[in-house]
């Protein structure tokens, strides 16, 4: 993907930038001077949907083409629009850690066949490569959890070749649960209220009078 950019003078006021549709951005990295940058903010957030945190950018536009990552995006909180942008430059023969999310695919025969529920324990993995191995996302394919006990595990997962993970390989992924039915507690009698209402019995008929025994 490239993206293209130029310099922005640090003078111009950035909320001017932002009326006329410019993003005011940054870049910067290992062996790279911070660099103020202004990109148009539609073409900025087109991309940015498709290409997320987790994929290697072309910049164009500052003599030699950069390799980046968007390190991070600045929204505005009530309309939802891009203000800032900072661009994280990659060396060459640098590797890469980034974050990359998780696409759970296909149908789980254990929750279609025998009613089990899917719970997927990760949304992303941690991962280091070389920046042309950076996938843009790691799929997850559910079509292996067949039966009740079925779980998926990182080491189940299709990874770069180059790429180091920062967990265990038997780390669960993604794994099938069965819904528990709740005990339904037996009513509990309130012994002190039968207590009370003995001891009452026995006051009113020790109270009573008694009979007339004359014939």
């Amino acid at each position: 993907m490239e993206l293209a950019v130029e310099k922005r003078e640090i003078s111009k006021n950035t909320n001017t930038l932002r009326r006329e549709g410019i993003l005011p951005a940054v870049v910067y990295g290992r062996g790279n001077e911070s660099t103020p940058i202004a990109v148009n903010r539609k073409i900025f957030e087109k991309l940015f949907r498709t290409a997320g945190e987790s994929t290697v950018i072309q910049l164009s536009g500052l003599g030699a083409t950069k390799d980046v990552l968007i390190q991070q995006v600045d929204v505005h909180p009530v309309t939802g629009e891009a203000i800032h942008a900072d661009f994280y430059a990659i060396q060459k023969g640098q590797k890469v850690t980034v974050s990359v999310p998780l696409e759970f695919d296909g149908v789980s025969p254990a929750v279609k066949d025998f009613g089990g529920i899917l719970t997927k324990v990760m949304h992303e993995l941690e991962i280091e490569c070389e920046p042309k191995d950076l996938p843009h996302a790691i799929h997850v394919d559910i079509s292996a959890l067949t039966a009740l006990d079925s779980q998926i595990h990182v080491s189940d997962l299709k990874l770069p070749a180059s790429a180091k993970i920062s967990v265990e390989p038997e780390t669960v992924v993604a794994m099938i649960s069965v819904a528990q039915e709740e005990p339904v507690d037996a009513p509990v009698a309130d012994i002190s209220a039968i207590e009370i209402s003995e001891d009452r019995g026995k006051k009113e008929e020790e109270a009573a009078p008694e009979g007339d025994t004359n014939e």
